[in-house]
């Protein structure tokens, strides 16, 4: 039995909330380690401000329950101890479905640490099965390798990906494009797949479309872009806004494109940064917006902008892009939304 034999699908995160989850940084699996409260005080700036919308569940590794504690006072701030490998709640949490009746499922997809970079990661993979049992909500186990940062939905049936990440070898390599498809038909009601082709240039995700363009309604996708054509953003961006310009979505409506100028590149020890204001995370009724400051002050601005005028009954708060960047992700690679649960 599939989600979609049961009519649940998969809802756009601008729907409402129940909470978010995030899990806690660990300090032993993070690529620069000596930076670890640099991060963590990252982390609980990203936690309060989502707070400031909606409740937030922490996930602790039982040890680090007491040190985590000492950095909320909000009341709609929760901490529940589960062992976990890394951080990244994104991509190794459930992704939450519901059907007509507002009954909410969640469907855990394997992990396997963006193909096997970052080892161990069998804590990651043993989450999303405990959240859902925690909270008492059906489960879906799916026989595919899936991060939540490589899909996103206008939660009408149109999801949006890219072919980098899930067309890698190292995700399933057993699988065709026809394959995934349907997968994602069985288990989020997908109706039509977009299919980008790459996303950031220097994403280690291999590409993840959280990172280059999400939905802002049905038949509306942010973009962003890049001007420089000495960047190697610049070819990919452009033929993205190309595809997304030529494809209609699952209803056969064409696509506003809003574009977002990415801000300027920038590089901590010879690597680039994977910087985007497209890593945004929807909250009831607010928008939590990495921004990265110093030469990206202007890019900030104007990105603000652009999201204030597309959601105008959303308030923009802004948290700080560059605590965390280093690692490899940022707001909405930390987050994944729970849709409102039925009230008994």
């Amino acid at each position: 039995m599939y989600p979609h034999t049961l009519t649940y699908k998969m809802p756009a995160e601008w729907a409402e909330h129940e909470r978010t989850f995030i899990s806690w940084p660990v300090q032993a699996s993070m690529v620069y380690p000596d930076q670890y409260d640099r991060v963590c005080d990252g982390y609980a700036q990203i936690v309060k401000a989502i707070a400031e919308f909606e409740p937030v569940t922490v996930i602790v590794n039982p040890d680090d329950a007491e040190r985590v504690g000492r950095y909320f006072d909000e009341p709609n701030v929760e901490l529940l101890p589960i062992l976990h490998n890394d951080a990244w709640f994104r991509d190794n949490g459930p992704t939450f479905v519901v059907n007509p009746e507002g009954d909410v499922a969640g469907v855990n997809w394997k992990f396997n640490a963006w193909g096997g970079k970052y080892a161990p990661w069998d804590l990651d993979d043993g989450v999303a099965p405990q959240i859902l049992e925690r909270y008492g909500v059906r489960r879906f186990d799916a026989p595919l390798v899936m991060e939540g940062g490589s899909i996103h939905t206008d939660g009408e049936g149109t999801i949006l990906t890219t072919e980098e990440c899930l067309l890698h070898p190292n995700r399933n390599p057993d699988l065709s494009k026809k394959n995934i498809e349907d997968y994602l038909s069985k288990f989020v009601n997908a109706d039509k797949v977009i299919w980008l082709k790459r996303g950031l240039s220097g994403d280690e995700t291999d590409g993840h479309v959280d990172n280059i363009a999400c939905f802002a309604a049905p038949g509306t996708i942010i973009l962003q872009v890049c001007d420089d054509p000495e960047d190697d953003n610049y070819a990919i961006t452009q033929e993205n806004l190309k595809l997304l310009s030529e494809a209609v979505d699952a209803k056969g409506r064409p696509f506003e494109i809003i574009q977002i100028q990415q801000p300027p590149m920038a590089e901590y020890e010879g690597s680039r940064l994977t910087l985007s204001y497209l890593n945004f995370y929807f909250v009831n009724g607010g928008i939590i917006l990495p921004v990265f400051g110093g030469e990206a002050a202007e890019t900030d601005r104007l990105a603000e902008q652009t999201l204030q005028a597309a959601f105008p009954e959303r308030r923009i708060r802004t948290v700080d892009g560059m605590a965390i960047i280093r690692e490899g992700g940022n707001v909405h690679c930390t987050t994944q939304q729970m849709p409102v649960l039925p009230r008994k």
